[in-house]
């Protein structure tokens, strides 16, 4: 970058301070509410509020609050994509909207609560309508349905736009031939090659890191159909959401019979550790021992595994539905011991952990690498029925959400 690019980006640096000042509105609005409240709670207690004074009270206090969140909204997302990253990946607090923000999304999330705003003003007005101007009141519902309308736009054109980007990026694709790779080499070299760096370098941005980590399809926790599982709870995959497993170098297994969304969950996880700034490779368990297994043959295993350190996650799925040969589960085995307790991995398996033996036709091997896997590991068995063998049943339109 010329140093006037260099100088211009700098002055992104001049929002700051525009940031710390809605914290301080922020604070108003903190001394605001308690005051309202305890408005309130005199009124309540000296008799002087009927329910109607409480209702249009306690709709002060919740329009208070709505904007103190359109705020934080503001603050924190937009710091976060106009400024300068927060670093808050991994906080067990990090709120699930934040991952995947962009200028595009803060602006229909900022659309749809002003839309909320408006919703209560309205609602108060109607509440205390004997008290409120019929031109007020005409007044309120027109701003307020040009506002759901201008919202309603907003959101409409986003998908557009993002497809274009979509468009734009596969096009790009397909000019530079050197983005169509095999498995073994998604992350921009071979297994037989000195470490050179990882192919989509750390400071690039999600959408790179998302198309070098080699995911068969986008999938993103939002698609996932909750509502079909038996177990576990939604909260249970909310939290894995927040991929703080990554942080602790601990895993992820999901177990659970074929179409039940593992290999979905598991590319959703995989893609919002890239939203996080970390970098993943997803490949089948016999990609990864096909690729070990070049690297042992040319006498480069001990290089290959340092070599995919570099990637904070890696994905290996549909572990059970292939025995492996003797070499490849050995194999298998150094890849988890390796990353025992130093980086994470995710797994998908239609087998429960006790037996693997069955897949890696030794028990020794299949409970050594059990044992390492799960020690520090979310396993998440998932249960439900396929979806697959209901979506025959399922009405036109239905998304595909099994894996």
């Amino acid at each position: 970058m010329t140093t006037l690019g260099c100088s211009l980006f700098a002055t992104r640096w001049l929002q700051a301070p525009l940031y710390f000042g809605l914290v301080a509105a922020q604070g108003v609005y903190v001394y605001k509410f308690f005051n309202e409240l305890w408005h309130l709670i005199h009124h309540v207690v000296s008799g002087r509020a009927d329910e109607t004074h409480v209702m249009l009270a306690v709709l002060k206090l919740v329009d208070v609050v709505m904007i103190a969140n359109l705020l934080i909204m503001v603050i924190v997302g937009g710091y976060e994509t106009f400024v300068s990253r927060i670093g808050l990946q991994g906080h067990r607090d990090q709120p699930e909207w934040l991952s995947h923000v962009n200028s595009n999304v803060l602006k229909v999330k900022l659309a749809t609560a002003i839309v909320g705003i408006s919703s209560v003003h309205l609602l108060q007005m109607f509440v205390d309508v004997h008290h409120t101007p019929r031109h007020d009141l005409l007044w309120g519902t027109v701003i307020h349905m040009a506002f759901i309308a201008s919202a309603a736009i907003l959101a409409y054109m986003s998908g557009p736009m993002a497809a274009q980007e979509a468009r734009a990026r596969g096009a790009h694709r397909e000019e530079d031939p050197r983005g169509a790779v095999i498995p073994a080499q998604r992350d921009g070299g071979e297994a037989g090659e000195p470490y050179a760096g990882v192919g989509v370098g750390v400071g690039t941005g999600a959408e790179e890191r998302i198309e070098a980590a080699g995911f068969p399809s986008r999938k993103v926790l939002e698609m996932f159909d909750e509502g079909r599982l038996r177990a576990p709870e939604p909260q249970v995959i909310t939290r894995l959401g927040k991929v703080d497993f990554v942080t602790r170098k601990a895993n992820v297994v999901l177990l659970g019979a074929p179409g039940t969304g593992k290999t979905h969950l598991a590319v959703a996880l995989g893609a919002r550790a890239c939203q996080a700034g970390h970098q993943v490779l997803f490949a089948t368990a016999a990609e990864w021992g096909a690729r070990l297994a070049d690297a042992k043959a040319a006498g480069r295993l001990r290089k290959e595994l340092a070599r995919l350190d570099a990637y904070p996650v890696l994905v290996v799925d549909e572990v059970g539905y292939v025995p492996f040969e003797p070499e490849a589960a050995r194999l298998l085995f150094q890849l988890v011991s390796h990353r025992y307790e130093r980086a994470s991995l995710i797994v998908t398996s239609n087998l429960a952990l006790d037996r693997w033996g069955e897949v890696f036709g030794d028990a020794a091997t299949a409970s050594a690498t059990v044992d390492r896997l799960a020690h520090h590991a979310e396993v998440v068995a998932l249960d439900a029925d396929s979806y697959r063998t209901r979506r025959p049943a399922m009405a036109l339109g239905t998304t595909a959400f099994a894996e």
